[in-house]
């Protein structure tokens, strides 16, 4: 049996390859994180930023409390004050998905039943949430993520 040498030609498709598949998979995951990334949040960061303890402060004012449920089809956005009563909020824009891609985003139509904001909404398995704009009788803009608890 003839012995085998390893010769240039060898190591060179050797690194050729393993540079090959490392380039390949980062092009993918390259390309994964550009098609799926939802967009800015705010178009001027730095003007965001300088605003950013005024409107918290506005925020903490009002008292708010947030919590999302999700059962049997049904979408339930409680917004409470400090002694745990329900809020009627004079606006409320709500868009519920993934924290990660903008596909599966929703706009829910929800009602106030008294108690809580309600509405009908199919959701797939994982991790979603919602990301509110509320506004006050007062006029106060109340914005927030809230992770969507289902059952």
């Amino acid at each position: 049996m003839a012995e085998r040498k390893i010769t240039g030609r060898h190591v060179f498709f050797g690194f050729a390859a393993a540079f090959g598949v490392i380039i390949g998979v980062n092009l993918v995951l390259a390309y994964s994180a550009v098609t799926t990334f939802p967009g800015l949040e705010v178009k001027n960061s730095y003007v965001a930023s300088q605003e950013f303890n005024i409107r918290k402060a506005a925020q903490e004012g009002l008292g708010w409390h947030i919590e999302a449920d999700h059962a049997d089809g049904t979408l339930l956005l409680h917004i409470t004050d400090d002694v745990g009563k329900p809020v009627e909020v004079a606006s409320l824009e709500a868009t519920v998905g993934r924290a990660t891609h903008v596909f599966d985003d929703q706009t829910p139509d929800f009602r106030f039943d008294g108690q809580a904001y309600v509405a009908p909404v199919a959701l797939g398995d994982g991790n979603w949430n919602i990301r509110m704009k509320a506004t006050s009788a007062d006029g106060t803009l109340f914005q927030q993520r809230v992770i969507l608890h289902k059952e």
